[in-house]
């Protein structure tokens, strides 16, 4: 290995850390906002890469049934969840969240998904079939476990994991796909040459954990899912709904699943099950981070990200065992710092 060799390595690491950062992010979110550790994050970044690729080929993507069929379940769950203080109004409001927006989204992928859409359009349709889901999987799955603890909601995560997977394979197929990337241009940078998508990847990636620190930081739901997250009970005294909290930040993490899948999709061939593995990626970016800390978990995934991308170099049949293991030591030293617990009788 040479020093343009390394650089290359490098330049590669730091663009797949961009996805995992984003991953990461969404992570550290949900799970300190409602203690769930959101396994199927990755089937966000397949459906997000597949939707993307059914438009580019001029269909309707498979996502579009799950959506409408995700929000019927979601709303029964709603109505059921809201029987004791159920009125017109309230009843109003979980018919329009839950079916009349994926209603409305549906009939826009049905108008202009045969048409294939342009790249932009695509894109944000892509983004408007996948956000909802998040929140729909939190009535659906999580919500009425909202008090049982971590394990019991880890099952429950792996659970959607595996249904997500399956309904995956079903409405996609085990063929892989890849859409185009979104700009051709190539920079020379001495001896690299620097990709337009790698800077889309990085860019679109800091703009991101920028929104995410002007959103709480300066907007009230930002700071009403801070306070969730800090303290849950007392965030409940204030007038801050857990559901409404966990919702979001489900919608949240579903919207960022859905882009990274957007960014990766140009780089690899997509399939149904995809998405796991970058999840698990994205997972120990935060678990290295602490599953506390967003620019923990984001520089976290930088360094996954180089750790794969020389470990593919010098070692390419044990890569993902590398990156896995990497989290050995940052449990060992974490498990050394804390301070002992005794057994309660």
């Amino acid at each position: 290995m040479d020093a343009t060799i390394l650089m290359l390595l490098l330049q590669d690491g730091v663009v797949n850390g961009a996805i995992y950062a984003l991953i990461a992010l969404s992570l550290v979110l949900v799970f300190t906002v409602t203690r769930v550790i959101l396994i199927p994050q990755g089937e966000f970044v397949a459906f997000g890469a597949l939707t993307l690729a059914a438009f580019e080929a001029g269909t309707v993507p498979g996502t579009v049934p799950l959506l409408l069929a995700l929000g019927a379940a979601a709303c029964a769950a709603d109505l059921i969840e809201a029987r004791h203080a159920l009125d017109a109004r309230r009843a109003l409001h979980i018919a329009l969240r839950d079916l009349v927006l994926p209603g409305a989204v549906a009939a826009l992928a049905f108008l202009l998904g045969p048409g294939k859409p342009n790249l932009a359009l695509g894109i944000a349709l892509t983004l408007a079939i996948v956000t909802p889901m998040g929140a729909y999987l939190h009535s659906i799955a999580f919500r009425p476990l909202e008090k049982a603890s971590v394990l019991v909601l880890l099952v429950a995560a792996v659970g959607v994991h595996l249904a997500l997977t399956g309904l995956g394979l079903v409405f996609f197929g085990a063929e892989g796909s890849r859409t185009p990337p979104l700009s051709d241009a190539m920079l020379p940078a001495g001896p690299l040459a620097i990709s337009g998508q790698s800077l889309w990847m990085i860019g679109l990636t800091l703009a991101i954990i920028v929104a995410l620190w002007a959103f709480f930081g300066l907007t009230l739901l930002g700071k009403a899912l801070m306070a969730t997250a800090v303290n849950r009970l007392g965030a409940r005294l204030m007038g801050i709904g857990p559901s409404m909290a966990g919702r979001l930040s489900f919608s949240v993490a579903a919207f960022i699943g859905a882009l990274s899948g957007v960014l990766v999709a140009p780089l690899t061939t997509i399939y149904y099950d995809t998405g796991f593995l970058i999840g698990l990626k994205g997972f120990v970016a935060a678990i290295i981070g602490g599953l506390a800390s967003y620019p923990a978990a984001a520089a976290a995934a930088i360094l996954v990200g180089i750790i794969e991308s020389v470990a593919a170099f010098e070692a390419s049949a044990f890569k993902e065992v590398i990156v896995f293991m990497a989290i050995i030591p940052v449990l060992l030293w974490r498990s050394a710092r804390a301070d002992p617990v005794e057994d309660e009788e």
